[in-house]
């Protein structure tokens, strides 16, 4: 399989990273979105030597605003490469780390980038779950991270 194709696949794969996607029923506000916040979540990839992270971040403006962002680390980090970023509100309301319905999502943030994609955000997430998919591809390699269900 190509690069390009390896790369549309892995878009392909983000934007339906949220297991048990039903139909989105709003578009969600974007406003203020940032990489900045409480941090909810933070995972890197890969654990020995990371060269990713997803970042999911938390205010209460607009009824609760999360936010997303995927950052270059290490070997990656000041290097172009195509980094993507997505976050939905789910339906749940506990359920940490499980799969998400989701009821908004932001739009995909996927371009060649030297730092990090984002900020993608939802509002209306107070009282929900979120769930985050990011990817890097770097060299030949594809990596992502998906969150689960957090915020909850």
């Amino acid at each position: 399989m190509n690069l390009t194709r390896k790369v549309l696949a892995s878009v392909a794969a983000l934007a339906v990273s949220f297991a048990t996607v039903q139909v989105i029923t709003e578009a969600p506000s974007q406003a203020a979105v940032s990489c900045s916040g409480t941090i909810t979540f933070r995972q890197a990839y890969p654990a020995s030597n990371p060269v990713m992270e997803l970042v999911i971040y938390y205010n209460s403006t607009n009824g609760g605003t999360n936010s997303a962002c995927t950052n270059h680390l290490g070997a990656t980090y000041g290097k172009p490469a195509r980094t993507t970023v997505q976050i939905a509100r789910c339906a749940q309301t506990s359920g940490k780390g499980n799969a998400c319905t989701v009821t908004a999502a932001s739009t995909i943030d996927d371009d060649i980038y030297s730092y990090y994609a984002g900020p993608r955000g939802v509002t209306g997430t107070a009282n929900n779950c979120v769930a985050a998919a990011g990817m890097l591809q770097w060299g030949d390699i594809t990596y992502n991270i998906t969150s689960g269900t957090q915020g909850c």
